[in-house]
């Protein structure tokens, strides 16, 4: 006779059941958008090497296709990106053949040469330790199931990052990376940005420095595996959902518009989320206004916790970014404004970074709002909020 479940046990097992479920959602919807993405780089390619047309649109065929591909999130760089990612990755072609073939409205072809490679093949034996993979893998050409694994764990996230990387070693160590942690975006970035493959093939013993890699990685939970560009342009979901940002965030956010634009010294407002592209990585700026008197950009920034220095480093790259792509010549330089809901040194943080016109420093002091008034406007909203 089983044990009735107390009410604790019902919690557990619901919230067992929505995790797993969720887990299973976020899956399906990654490997959907990396085979889509995949079949797109194969179309492409297959029409510049053997397309009736080809000679007719040469450079210009990816951005013809975004002209005319009414599919969202398939813009010119995703274009390009589902391009390099058939070109990176062919071996993908047997695992998308196999499981996705019956429903692909263009066959997948195999040249002569394909098959004839596709018979040397040799398989990442499963006796071999994860240090011995990551040191030998890119010795041995990869099995069906080691690409089947790779399309299941890696978000085309994680695999945008890895086409950044030509190396094929060095790309293989961080699919290994992605395959036997599963990381968060930010964690891969992170761990190739702190050249964790130079520093393995550096140690002394190589072995004990992977492991101990491995065991500092954080594997990446579900809920925050789906908070990307391509997933939600992917589904089809509205741009401003991004960041998935919290109610407190929002609300002031949606209260500042408002505010600034009642002060009335001439904020004309442009954007909410506005959404710029930097070495083929996507950042959202929380409000953009112009000033008509003083002839420019003002980038709001709000943070929903105390102030750090990489705040500021991020909003004056939103601020360089503006001055170098946006600002006109009859323009002067965009000015930042960093807003933190904790109380700290530094409430509010005005960037005014490359400004060396005393004159219009000046002058932008007398007409942005005071530091005071925001920081009474920011403490109000907390207080409100609770």
């Amino acid at each position: 006779m089983s044990t009735p479940l107390d009410f604790n046990a019902l919690v557990s097992v619901i919230e067992q059941t929505h995790r797993h479920f969720q887990q299973q959602a976020v899956k399906a919807v990654n490997v959907s958008l990396t085979v889509r993405n995949w079949l797109v780089g194969y179309y492409i390619v297959e029409f510049e090497q053997f397309g009736n047309e080809r000679a007719l649109y040469g450079e210009k065929l990816i951005a013809k296709l975004a002209e005319r591909v009414s599919a969202k999130g398939l813009g010119v760089t995703n274009l390009k990106h589902c391009r390099l990612f058939y070109k990176t990755y062919p071996d993908l072609r047997e695992i998308v053949h196999h499981h996705f073939g019956a429903a692909l409205p263009l066959p997948i072809r195999r040249t002569a040469s394909d098959e004839l490679e596709a018979a040397n093949f040799k398989s990442i034996e499963k006796s071999q330790t994860p240090s011995d993979e990551l040191q030998t893998a890119h010795h041995l050409a990869k099995s069906d199931r080691y690409y089947h694994d790779l399309l299941e764990r890696a978000s085309f996230s994680h695999l945008a990052e890895l086409l950044k990387i030509e190396d094929a070693t060095k790309r293989t160590f961080y699919e290994l990376i992605i395959l036997k942690t599963t990381p968060s975006v930010r964690e891969l970035k992170r761990q190739i940005d702190t050249l964790a493959f130079e520093r393995v093939g550096l140690s002394a013993n190589a072995a004990t420095a992977t492991d101990d890699l491995l065991k500092k990685i954080i594997p990446e939970q579900a809920e925050h595996a789906i908070k990307n560009i391509y997933t939600f342009e992917f589904l089809g979901l509205r741009a401003d959902g991004l960041l998935e940002e919290q109610d407190l965030e929002s609300a002031i956010l949606n209260h500042l518009q408002a505010f600034i634009q009642e002060l009335g010294i001439g904020f004309c407002f442009e954007y909410r989320q506005r959404r710029i592209l930097i070495d083929d990585e996507y950042y959202f700026i929380d409000l953009v206004f112009y000033h008509r008197i003083l002839k420019c950009h003002v980038i709001i920034e709000l943070k929903i916790d105390a102030f750090k220095q990489e705040h500021l480093g991020q909003l004056n790259t939103y601020v360089a970014y503006y001055n170098a792509e946006v600002k006109h010549s009859d323009d002067n330089p965009a000015i930042g404004i960093l807003l933190c809901t904790e109380k700290g040194p530094k409430l509010v943080e005005y960037a005014t970074a490359g400004m060396d016109n005393q004159l219009f420093v000046s002058k932008y002091l007398l007409q942005l709002p005071s530091k005071e008034t925001l920081e009474h406007f920011i403490q109000h909203e907390i207080a409100s909020w609770k």
